[in-house]
């Protein structure tokens, strides 16, 4: 970290500690209630990193299935995480304080993610989530305007368009439900909008209670540099998508795959680093999907068919990282593997994504 970094993070733990007095009171707080600097919270596990067992009917006597975000809780405890991402949908008021009490115990943080409303009908199960997720110890909310990837769902300016315009009503309808609860939202970058146009979505909107998850990957397959997105996006940044990136060619653009950290192209260091400039009470969630690559199809003119953000320049230089930084050996695949085999190679990444950020990345 440069020598002004680390003045700034300095000042803000020194404001902090003054307005809070929370320097006299931290031997009296729980582990879990005390920002992520003054405990030096390891990096916690979002729950898409395990895709296979979450909910997994599997019959597995080493890697059984994570019923609820109880199991995920207990689990997350036991290989040394420092906290939870996951999924608040449908629960109850009694069931959340069993969340509450299951991370309290753990001494771990504890992230919720959300759908946006659609429409005003969505409302009250949108609040009602908000407080499920409050009343459980939350206190930030990611959120996506998108479940698929930009250039497969959309075939037209046209489509993008209507989808933005849908997207820009839904997060103002979620703005006033999370300002009303002191809940910040965290909109994520999940290959629906480049950098510079959420950076834009976040600004314009202009409330202190809505900002990004920034994933680190997830604009590789928009041709973004991923050190440049994350300078975008930092200094907005209220949760965190940790992950790194492995590229190959392929015939009609490149493959992408989530990789152990620390193995791709993603300069996290240098992404820990600034997140903690700008937020210093950040949380490092890891999204380690293990699956087949991502097909990223540049080559073909169907991919291009929203995008109109990269100059001839950006291309180039993109198109060099990519050549200079093909991964070395296969990318991961799960195609072929058993389930227990799948199961066993989900584990494994997890764990040494977990290694890394203590050995590497100061996590810990």
């Amino acid at each position: 970290m440069e020598k002004h970094e680390k003045l700034s993070v300095q000042k803000s733990r020194r404001d902090f500690l003054k307005k809070s007095s929370l320097g006299a009171m931290a031997m009296s707080l729980p582990l879990g209630a005390l920002p992520s600097y003054l405990r030096n919270v390891r990096m916690g596990i979002v729950v898409h990193s395990y895709a296979a067992r979450w909910h997994s009917d599997t019959p597995s006597e080493n890697y059984p299935g994570f019923e609820n975000a109880l199991s995920l809780i207990a689990h997350c405890k036991e290989i040394g995480a420092g906290g939870v991402q996951t999924m608040v949908d449908g629960w109850s008021s009694d069931f959340a304080k069993q969340v509450r009490d299951a991370r309290e115990n753990a001494g771990l943080y504890l992230e919720g993610s959300i759908s946006l409303p659609k429409s005003k009908d969505d409302l009250p199960k949108f609040e009602a989530e908000v407080l499920a997720a409050n009343e459980a110890g939350a206190t930030i909310l990611r959120t996506a305007c998108l479940s698929g990837r930009r250039y497969v769902n959309f075939s037209s300016l046209d489509e993008f368009n209507k989808f933005r315009e849908n997207s820009l009503r839904a997060i103002e309808l979620a703005e006033p439900i999370v300002r009303k609860h002191k809940m910040k939202l965290a909109v994520e970058n999940h290959k629906d909008w480049t950098a510079k146009e959420l950076a834009w979505i976040i600004q314009n909107l202009g409330s202190e209670w809505v900002g990004v998850t920034l994933d680190f990957g997830n604009n590789v397959s928009f041709m973004e540099n991923p050190s440049e997105v994350i300078e975008t996006l930092a200094p907005l940044a209220f949760s965190t998508h940790v992950k790194d990136m492995g590229v190959k060619h392929y015939e009609d653009g490149f493959l992408l795959s989530e990789v152990p950290l620390g193995e791709g192209i993603v300069d996290l260091k240098s992404a820990v680093a600034l997140c903690k400039k700008f937020n210093p009470t950040i949380n490092f969630s890891l999204e380690m999907i293990t699956r087949d690559p991502l097909k990223i199809p540049v080559m073909q003119e169907s991919y291009w068919a929203t995008f109109d953000h990269l100059s001839g320049l950006d291309v180039y230089r993109i198109e060099r990282l990519l050549d200079e930084n093909q991964f070395q050996g296969e990318l991961p695949y799960v195609t072929g593997l058993s389930k227990e085999e799948q199961l066993a190679y989900e584990e494994k990444n997890v764990v040494a994504c977990l290694d890394y950020s203590l050995s590497s990345l100061g996590l810990g």
